[in-house]
This record gives C-alpha cells, sequence and structure tokens, in this order.
C-alpha cells in the first residue's frame, strides 16, 4: 500500500509539474527581479513626449532591408533588427532587460509556461500584437517564422528548430515547443529573445534568401520611410503600434523619425557629426576622445561628452589566428606570436596610456578566471583537459609578462625565439625559418586606419626576429567577405562579453561552426574539450555551477592562445548633441539608445 501511495504521489507530482503557470518573464539563473505588475524598465523614464527626431551615423554600406539571410549578413539597413539602435521593424517573442544578467520579460508573447527542467515553452501572444498593416500576429506567423529561417535563413537562425522536437499550436493565440536532447537550459531563453518573428501573409519562402530593398511589414514601433541603398534609410514612428504601452517597451522609441547614415570613413563620418548632421557619435579610439573634441560645439556646450561605466566583463579584443592555416596549428607558434605584442609600447606611443591590457575573456568580473585559482569543482569538470592548461593560468595568474616598452624587449623577445624552436623555427640569415627553410610570414588583415596602426606596431616587434608580418587594409566591402569566407591568415576581431554567455559561444569556438560561412569562429577552432566545457556552461542550473563553467572555459582559451590578446576600456563613450537627453539611470549593460529622446519636443 505504501508503495502504492509513492507511486501516485510521483504521479501526480509529474501531472501538476507538467500544468505550469503562465508567467510574465524568465530568468536564466533564479527568478526576474520585476514583478508581473511592473510598469517599465527602471532605466527608462516613462513619462519622455515622443516626438522630434535621431541621425545615427555608421561606415559601411548596404543593399537589402533583409537582415536573416546569408547574401546580406553585413550589407543589411541598420535598425531592421539590431541591438545598438533597437529592433525597429522586426520583433521577438520577449525581449531582454539591459539591467538584469540575462531575463526576459514579455512582448509579442504576453506570458509563457515552461517546466522546472525546460524541456519545453508554451508562449501565449499578446491578443494585442499586430503587424503594421493592421493584421494580427498569430500562432502560424510565428510557426512560419521558425520553418522559414531553418530553410533560408542565415547563421544562427538556420538552426534554430534543431533543439526542437516538435512545434505546434495550442489553442487560439499559443505556440508550444517541445524539446530534444540536443536542447540546453539556455534555448528557451534564446528562442524567445533571438529569434524574429516574421508576417505568414507578407514574406515568399522562395524568395526570403535573395537579398532585397523591398519594404516590407513587420511589428515593430517603426516603418520604412525612405530608402537611399547604399548611402541612407529613413525609418517613421508608427502612430498606431501595437505595443506602445506594453510595460517592456515603454520610454523606448521616443523619436518621430530615425535616420541612418552611411560613410565610407569614420573621419567622414566623425566630420558629418561636427556638423550636426549626425547627433551621436559612438566613441572608441581613445586618442580621439582624448584630442579630437576641440571644436567649438564642444566648447558652448553644445556637444556633450559622456562616460558611461557599466558592470559588465571586459570582452576580447586581438589579433585572431586562422587556424584553418598549417602554421597557426601549432601551439607554440601561437604562444610565442601571441608573447611577441609589446603592449606597454603600443599604449605608451599610440594610446596616451588609455587602455588596460586584457589577460581574460571575462576581465573585470565574477565569471573571469583571472584572480580567481581553480578550485576542486573547476579542476573536476575540467578533467583531463587540465593538462592543456600551463600551471599559472589554472593558479589565476597573467600568461603576458609586462615589456619594458621599448617595443623590443630582449628578455621577452628571447622567450618568443626559444617558444619558436619547440615549434620548429629558428632564426637563420635574419629571417625566421622552419625546418625546411621556408621562412615564417604571414599577413594581417586590416578594415581602418586604428588596426592599421597596431597591427603596424606588431609588426615593427616581430621584424626584430626575422617574421615576415605584411598588413593589408581592405575596403569594408572585402573585409566583410573575406571574414565571412575565412580568407585570411589573421584578423583583428572584439568578443563582446556579458554576464550571462551562452549559446552565441558555439558560433564563435564551437566544432560545429568552423566551416560555416558567415559564422563567428574566425579562428576555426574545433576542439572537444571546449565544446564539452560549453555544454557544462549552458546546462549549469545554479549560479554558483554557471561561474564554475565560465571560468574554466576562460582558462580553455587562455591556454589554446588562439588569439594576441589586445587591450580594453572598462567605460562606454559617446558624444552627443545637447538636444539629445538620456535617464540619469545606468542599466548593468551600460547606455541603451533606444531609450533616448530628443528634448526639442518636451517643449
Amino acid at each position: 500500500m505504501r508503495r502504492l501511495t509513492t507511486l501516485s504521489f510521483i504521479l501526480l507530482a509529474l501531472a501538476g509539474a507538467a500544468r505550469a503557470e503562465p508567467v510574465h518573464g524568465i530568468a536564466m539563473h533564479g527568478n526576474p527581479a520585476l514583478p508581473a505588475d511592473f510598469k517599465n524598465f527602471p532605466y527608462v523614464n516613462p513619462s519622455v513626449k515622443k516626438g522630434g527626431k535621431i541621425a545615427y551615423g555608421v561606415v559601411g554600406t548596404y543593399d537589402s532591408l533583409n537582415p536573416f539571410n546569408l547574401k546580406s549578413i553585413r550589407t543589411t539597413a541598420r535598425g531592421m533588427w539590431d541591438n545598438i539602435f533597437g529592433n525597429l521593424v522586426y520583433e521577438s517573442l520577449m525581449v531582454r532587460s539591459s539591467d538584469e544578467p540575462f531575463t526576459l520579460y514579455g512582448l509579442l508573447a504576453e506570458s509563457v509556461e515552461w517546466d522546472e527542467a525546460r524541456t519545453y515553452i508554451q508562449f501565449n501572444l499578446n491578443p494585442k500584437a499586430k503587424w503594421s498593416d493592421g493584421q494580427p500576429v498569430t500562432p502560424e506567423d510565428v510557426i512560419f517564422s521558425m520553418e522559414v529561417l531553418r530553410d533560408k535563413g542565415r547563421t544562427p537562425f538556420n538552426a534554430r528548430l534543431n533543439p526542437v522536437e516538435k512545434m505546434e499550436k495550442i489553442g487560439e493565440r499559443s505556440v508550444r515547443f517541445t524539446f530534444n536532447k540536443l536542447a540546453d537550459r539556455e534555448f528557451p531563453l534564446i528562442l524567445a529573445s533571438g529569434t524574429p518573428i516574421l508576417p505568414k501573409h507578407i514574406i515568399n519562402p522562395a524568395t526570403f534568401d535573395q537579398s532585397s530593398l523591398t519594404i516590407l511589414t513587420g511589428s515593430g514601433p517603426y516603418k520604412v520611410k525612405t530608402v537611399n541603398p547604399g548611402q541612407k534609410i529613413v525609418y517613421e514612428r508608427d502612430p498606431n503600434y501595437w505595443g506602445k504601452d506594453v510595460p517592456s517597451k515603454v520610454g523606448f522609441d521616443n523619436y518621430d523619425e530615425l535616420s541612418v547614415e552611411y560613410f565610407l570613413q569614420e573621419n567622414t563620418l566623425f566630420e558629418a557629426f561636427k556638423k550636426g548632421a549626425i547627433d551621436v557619435y559612438l566613441e572608441g579610439n581613445p586618442t580621439h576622445w582624448s584630442r579630437a573634441y576641440d571644436f567649438p560645439a564642444v566648447s558652448s556646450g553644445d556637444v556633450i561628452k559622456d562616460v558611461f561605466k557599466p558592470n559588465v566583463p571586459s570582452g576580447m579584443l586581438g589579433f585572431v589566428f586562422n587556424l584553418r592555416r598549417p602554421a597557426f596549428q601549432n601551439e607554440h607558434v601561437r604562444k610565442a606570436l601571441a608573447t611577441a605584442f609589446d603592449f606597454e609600447w603600443a599604449n605608451r606611443n599610440l594610446f596616451d596610456g588609455a587602455y588596460t591590457r586584457t589577460q581574460s575573456y571575462w576581465q573585470n568580473s565574477s565569471l573571469s578566471s583571472l584572480g580567481e585559482p581553480a578550485d576542486q569543482k573547476e579542476l573536476a569538470l575540467l578533467g583531463d583537459a587540465v593538462k592543456k592548461i600551463p600551471k599559472n593560468i589554472l593558479d589565476g595568474k597573467t600568461e603576458f609578462p609586462a615589456t619594458d616598452g621599448s617595443g623590443g624587449d630582449r628578455k621577452v623577445l628571447r622567450d618568443v625565439v626559444e617558444t619558436l624552436k619547440k615549434g620548429g623555427y629558428t632564426i637563420k640569415g635574419g629571417k625566421m625559418v622552419n625546418e625546411s627553410g621556408v621562412p615564417m610570414a604571414f599577413e594581417i588583415m586590416t578594415q581602418n586606419q586604428d588596426q592599421e596602426k597596431v597591427a603596424i606596431s606588431f609588426q615593427r616587434t616581430l621584424k626584430m626576429i626575422g617574421v615576415d608580418l605584411s598588413i593589408r587594409t581592405v575596403d569594408d566591402a572585402q573585409y566583410q567577405s573575406r571574414s565571412g569566407n575565412f580568407d585570411y591568415d589573421i584578423i583583428m576581431k572584439s568578443y563582446p562579453s556579458s554576464l550571462s554567455p551562452g549559446i552565441e559561444q558555439i558560433g564563435r569556438w564551437g566544432s560545429d561552426s568552423k566551416d560555416r560561412q558567415g559564422s563567428f569562429n574566425f579562428a576555426g577552432l574545433a576542439d572537444p574539450d571546449v565544446d564539452r566545457i560549453i555544454q557544462a556552461m549552458l546546462n549549469a542550473r545554479s549560479r554558483e555551477d554557471f561561474e564554475t563553467a565560465v571560468r574554466a572555459y576562460d582558462r580553455l582559451l587562455l591556454a589554446g592562445n588562439y588569439l594576441v590578446p589586445l587591450y580594453h576600456i572598462p567605460e562606454q563613450w559617446v558624444a552627443r548633441w545637447k538636444y539629445i537627453e538620456h535617464s540619469d539611470k545606468l542599466p548593468l549593460y551600460g547606455y541603451q539608445l533606444p531609450t533616448w529622446w530628443d528634448v526639442r519636443a518636451q517643449k
């Protein structure tokens, strides 16, 4: 009788678990910070009067309004689906709060249902959700979006359904996704916030994979007003936008008109900003930040220089080795070249000492291995992979010694030469050659003058030990094409990091993305240990287990020397004309342009 009672209890518990209650938000770890009746995100100004306009500027070009197919992966008009300027035209089922590590709140879906094990998720659509032509957003639209992105979309959208066992309409306005063994604990959140929902009644699946300048219908707060291919795109706010009172959208999308203008060079873009043709300039160059803002509008106070200090990890900027090239498959070669970069010289002579050397992919956060010796839990997770990791990295100490700043520190270069010997290279006749006498020679592909000058400093140092480094700066179109096809020896790339790294790491470092054109696996890495630790990170149930997995992952990437770590600044710099204003409350992840407003519209 007791056994029957226990069994009955288990069955009842399972049945109860299957009947999950709808919730307003979901978090990767723990619970959402905001209650079900929240009115707006804490970092917006909910009382702003909408109106006015803003002009953004970018370097590059565009030839398509479809951001979701491979042909226009990097030449789509900015703003259609954009993590900087906002998702102006297309929307997702849920949206992320920038004031929490990884928490989502309702948008197209007003509520969700899922079980504790995250074996499924059900999205209950907001009955008010409509396309800009007035048609309702339906479960059929959600299912269609997933299918057309799977069949004709680009990475990562074309893989969204891989972890889905079944996708089905539930009732009149709900869609349920049941997952298979490929799903991890993060996947429901990626599905909810990282996948655009598209109108089935508008889009032709047969031509979806083609670049197009046809203006399409979205559910977002803006419509495309004018298209000037390659030069400018203008959006106008939809006065009938269905979601303007949804709590996760209150305080956003405050301009009546928003434009994005394209420039061939960064200098031209900055000159346009100085003249007032562009309203906001996102600064990333410390020398430029300290020296270029001496024009009258700054002196008069018409242009304001904002410094933001978010609570996010440093990320990683570096010269990335293409491991598809045989020379860079040698771990000793990679380590030697990474050690050779004279950060102290570059920082002093090129950047007025503004930068800090990056020694971890998650520096300045609890996720970093820097300053954190690996504990028993982390060592157990690493298993045999611990043999790949040098003792100093396991101890949480820095990998790269400080140089004397001369650009040719003899002690450091002596260590570099000794490491290259382990990789089969020696100096003969002033040239670094392999055992067959072939000189070590490779090319760095750069995108602009700022990247080029850093590459030149690296070139100068390597020349002292007989390494022939050439530099090729190409235009934006060629840079995007070659980087997408992995046609380079070394490339300078940035890997932004967050407090909730997840499935994007597969696209950057996972074996499955190594040969997938258009992926962000620029190094061409395929390592089973890296794959395994990524999965441990994705499947962690507690914050403690998650941090352990990320630190182990950080150590593996550092130990592999897949790039030459460069530098970072723990601040965000933005210059703006004073009629563009923002809230005093800075969220966890830093400034959020879609929440800013035009002061002129408040009068």
